[in-house]
């Protein structure tokens, strides 16, 4: 008898076989292979035990006419709560084992089965979706802990992006996020997921400007062994994985136009096929998709396919940038501070009353990315249990105070405020028209335009005289 491995050992095994003769050998071979097996003479008997308790694998054997092969394994598919399903034939009956694949099987073994065959392909069956509950399970755990504490608003700003939140959590609507990079578009996605009723289900998450676009069809809807040169195997799209959760498609402005017509396909009709397979897999999943980018432009360059574009804009919520969130950065820095400390074990620091100042006053371009990554970098770079002015950037000092406007007097047109905005903006940066641009909240472009509408010229800031070696 085979010595049973730790992979196998505790691993639990549903036979269901009508014949007693075929079902006995079966089971004798499967529990010489190391597993614990039980043996059911129909998939009643086998249901009820599973609302006992749930096995690891349903092992099928074909003993019913060719005709009824696709209800019996879309039946047992429906049944089994997500637990891979193998399919056991004579060598005879191989053309109903392959169709079997077509129809849920996860794969097929021949009648006897040799133990060392079967412990092969289960192992890697089971290995596969071990992994797959392990990624789900620390992802869900990771983001309960940081849902909570990263998106508590005080800013108004943010007050009615979480209102908006909560509102739309328990629909099973489509949801479009926007916002600038880097501002939490998926914690809020998250948020969503952990306040509705899918909360205990997966949430998995693509980024599709990650995914070059010959892979991302693969990367969502899965593909069968030998679809294209590197399928070794059979593997399941995150739509399987997140089935009865939610599926979050960050950056969906970079989709390419063939996949956007397959996802539309999934959205409408909730079922697809994997690459190269020949048989749709039914899925309930809700969609969240994000976008820093403005759709709308693209759909009019037809970069965007419109029908896509409205399928899922059923509903919207926008994610204010960092700037607009004064209120919530104290908030947003403790937390972080605490969070980088534990992860790095190093001492948790104190921002000065000076630092803190300083820290409002900058736009924050980069939003909470950006200040996430400055708090990291200051708690782990720099030495003593303070973040001071003098451990700042450049650019974060320079905007350490406001700027001073005088009041204007009655009858000022808005175009002369504006220009003398423009003006004392740029002698605080020092002639950046970057920096200038943040602070003022547009873009470089727009600010060089009206610089030359209000024939602005503002000397940029005398750099030091390179010391030079007297030549022999």
């Amino acid at each position: 008898m085979l010595s049973m491995a730790p992979a196998v050992e505790n691993k639990s095994i549903f036979l269901i076989a009508r014949d007693p003769g075929r079902r006995q050998r079966s089971l004798e071979a499967f529990r010489s292979a190391g597993y614990r097996v039980e043996g059911f003479p129909e998939f009643g008997a086998a249901r009820r035990q599973m609302d006992r308790r749930a096995p690891d694998a349903v092992v099928a054997a074909i003993d019913w006419p060719a005709s009824e092969n696709q209800q019996r394994f879309e039946a047992l598919k429906a049944g089994v709560d997500g637990a891979p399903i193998v399919a056991l034939c004579s060598p005879e009956r191989i053309d109903l084992a392959v169709a079997a694949l077509r129809h849920g099987a996860e794969d097929y073994l021949l009648f006897p089965p040799d133990p060392f065959e079967l412990r092969s392909r289960l192992e890697r069956i089971l290995e596969q979706r071990e992994l797959d509950s392990r990624i789900v399970f620390y992802q869900n755990e990771l983001s309960k802990k940081s849902v909570s504490q990263n998106l508590e608003a005080r800013s108004p700003a943010m007050r009615r992006a979480l209102d908006r939140l909560l509102r739309v959590a328990p629909m099973r609507s489509t949801v479009m996020i926007y916002g600038e990079s880097g501002v939490g578009k998926e914690l809020v996605a998250r948020s969503i997921h952990f306040n509705s009723p899918r909360r205990d289900r997966p949430f998995i998450a693509l980024n599709c400007a990650a995914i070059p676009a010959s892979l991302i069809e693969s990367e969502l809807f899965g593909h069968e062994r030998g679809s294209f040169t590197g399928a070794h195997a059979r593997a399941r799209g995150k739509f399987e994985i997140a089935h009865r959760g939610t599926l979050f498609l960050d950056e969906i402005g970079e989709m390419d136009l063939n996949i956007q017509s397959k996802l539309l396909r999934v959205l409408e009709e909730r079922e697809f096929m994997r690459v190269g397979g020949d048989r749709s897999i039914r899925v309930d999943v809700r969609v969240i998709a994000a976008t820093n980018a403005e759709l709308e432009p693209m759909v009019a360059d037809s970069r965007f396919r419109q029908d896509l574009y409205y399928r899922l804009k059923v509903v919207t919520i926008t994610v204010p940038p960092l700037r607009e969130r004064r209120d919530d950065l104290p908030r947003l820095i403790q937390t972080f501070l605490e969070e980088i400390s534990k992860a790095n074990a190093v001492p948790s620091k104190v921002v000065t009353p000076d630092a803190m100042q300083a820290l409002l006053a900058y736009r924050w371009p980069g939003n909470v990315r950006e200040l996430k990554n400055f708090l990291e970098n200051s708690l782990v770079a720099f030495p003593g249990d303070e973040i001071r002015v003098e451990d700042l950037p450049q650019s974060i000092r320079q905007s350490g105070g406001p700027i001073e406007i005088d009041e204007f007097t009655p009858g000022t047109t808005i175009e002369s405020m504006e220009c003398e905005l423009i003006r004392r903006t740029l002698e605080h940066t020092g002639g950046n028209r970057t920096h200038a641009a943040a602070l003022l909240g547009i873009g470089v472009r727009t600010l060089q335009r009206k610089i030359r509408t209000y024939s602005l010229s503002i000397a940029p800031k005398r750099r030091r005289p390179r010391r030079t070696r007297a030549s022999d």
